[in-house]
């Protein structure tokens, strides 16, 4: 499934309407019945429902929804917040065939009281207000009402998009609406999985209103895609029944230093669990024996060190002809001279997948003009401080642009890009985007970015494609979060318990 911004809506629905024949105004009175037939089958009971109507499209498809809900017999109240002779197109042909029916319709001025008692006598409250246009603040009289609706605590249907909030960044500037459920229009919004979006749609649906699902492909939108249970499932890599531990790839892990131990065994172990063939964790020789007596799968390859830290070259003296990939970072440090070990990586490796996380990336900063260079393909898997070291931006400034971000330095510098954080972001060279919808706080804890980074060492040496690696790993790394946090609580989630959940995971597709 694709992922909209406005521009693209609505360049879709001006193809719909002069290309295909379809009038708006049947797409609105299609959007409408949508959200009417979601509210008969989630509120059989109610009768008494809120609808605000604004002046734009949003308030026009609100006009729908009254009218039909009128017709099954809900008790309705349509709230019209705007300036009647405003009103245009399609928005306006709907409330002249409300009013032709001769329906109630309270219009809203400035200043009344009337529009509390409405919310607080309501039992649903339907948001039809403002719609996809939103940027900037949310400016009075909707400022108070939707202060009001927040507070009445009464379940909130927002039609396309919550009221406030910014359907292509996801920014809310002041305030918004904070709905229940979504009913969404074609294609669910970019700013529902970015910024504060979140936060404010509740539980999202997308409604058919006869725009056609093949649109994307006719028109050719450069669009991000939405990462779904099907996409991550044919991704995986497919198990050779014969197979022994050479088919399924030999991964060497380089980090580890005396303060960051457990980070290569997390990447280790969540390799192993996901179907790898062989590990060989590259670490100091100070930790040896303790991240051996944990990390009994492995193979180890016990490096020089200066105070707990690899000495960089160690790296000159491996032989990396028979790994398929190569993990720089995980519990690496910064203590070592991580610039001298990126510069040897490229010019030692050939074809392998390089997958840098963690510290890695900290001194990847410094190298990234020589990536387009490389051979084989580079992953790198950032969090929203370390994908600011790399790109110069604020945390702020990079949490603001995550799409544009990411997409910007993968396609610059022919990487692929995993941007952790809620909602993560894939990128790929080509300028491709995806963007996962799933995952919780229980990956907020040390050592769950090391069991990702391991999980996608582990796919990419089975298949070698680095992008259903990525999608695959982060897809099932996320729901593994969200499924034992259903057993049990976010609270006592840890990265060993993901690591386990993952062949589970695996076995269920």
């Amino acid at each position: 499934m694709y992922v909209a911004d406005q521009k693209s809506m609505q360049i879709m629905d001006r193809y719909t309407m002069e290309q295909l024949g379809l009038p708006g105004v049947v797409l609105m009175e299609n959007a409408g019945n949508a959200v009417v037939q979601e509210i008969l089958r989630d509120y059989p009971n109610y009768t008494r429902v809120l609808v605000l109507s604004g002046q734009g499209n949003n308030g026009g498809d609100g006009f729908v929804i009254a009218r039909r809900l009128i017709d099954f017999g809900y008790d309705v109240s349509l709230c019209f917040i705007g300036n009647e002779e405003k009103l245009k197109g399609d928005a306006h042909i709907h409330y002249q065939v409300y009013q032709n029916r001769r329906l109630p319709l309270y219009v809203y001025r400035a200043g009344e009281e009337d529009i509390f008692f409405h919310i607080q006598s309501a039992d649903v409250i339907v948001d039809a207000m403002l719609g996809t246009g939103v940027s900037g603040e949310v400016r009075s009289p909707f400022y108070e009402i939707i202060q009001a609706v927040n507070e009445s605590h009464k379940d909130v249907i927002s039609v396309d998009v919550p009221s406030g909030l910014n359907s292509n960044t996801g920014e809310v500037a002041n305030i918004a609406i904070k709905a229940k459920k979504t009913i969404t229009f074609a294609l669910p919004k970019i700013g529902f999985f970015v910024g504060d979006g979140p936060k404010v749609i509740g539980e999202w649906k997308v409604a058919d209103i006869s725009v056609p699902d093949s649109i994307v492909e006719i028109l050719q939108l450069p669009l991000p895609k939405l990462l779904d249970a099907e996409t991550a499932k044919t991704s995986l890599p497919k198990r050779v029944k014969h197979g022994h531990k050479g088919t399924f790839g030999h991964c060497l892990i380089i980090g580890g230093s005396k303060y960051y131990v457990g980070a290569p065994i997390y990447t280790a172990k969540a390799a192993f669990h996901s179907g790898i063939g062989l590990v060989t964790l590259a670490i100091p020789e100070t930790i040896y024996s303790q991240v051996a007596g944990t990390c009994h799968e492995s193979l180890f390859l016990p490096l020089p060190d200066t105070n707990g830290s690899i000495d960089c070259k160690a790296l000159e003296n491996i032989d990396y002809s028979k790994f398929k990939t190569i993990v720089f970072g995980p519990g690496l440090g910064r203590e070592c001279d991580g610039d001298a070990m990126i510069q040897i990586l490229l010019e030692k490796l050939t074809t392998q997948t390089l997958i840098v996380d963690a510290d890695g990336l900290y001194f990847l900063k410094n190298h990234l003009n020589q990536l387009q260079h490389y051979s084989g393909d580079i992953i790198a898997t950032p969090h929203p401080g370390e994908m600011a070291t790399l790109t110069g931006k604020t945390v702020a400034e990079v949490e603001a642009g995550r799409l544009e971000t990411a997409k910007h330095l993968a396609s610059t510098y022919g990487i692929y890009l995993l941007l952790k954080g809620h909602r993560p972001i894939i990128a790929t060279p080509k300028g491709e985007l995806w963007i996962n919808p799933h995952g919780n706080d229980a990956l907020g804890k040390g050592g769950s970015g090391d069991v990702l980074t391991g999980l996608i060492a582990s796919l990419v040496s089975q298949q070698k494609d680095p992008l259903k690696a990525m999608l695959s790993a982060s897809y099932y790394h996320a729901t593994a979060a969200e499924e034992l946090g259903k057993e049990t609580s976010n609270y006592g989630v840890t990265p060993m318990d993901i690591i386990h959940a993952i062949p589970v995971l695996f076995g269920r597709t």
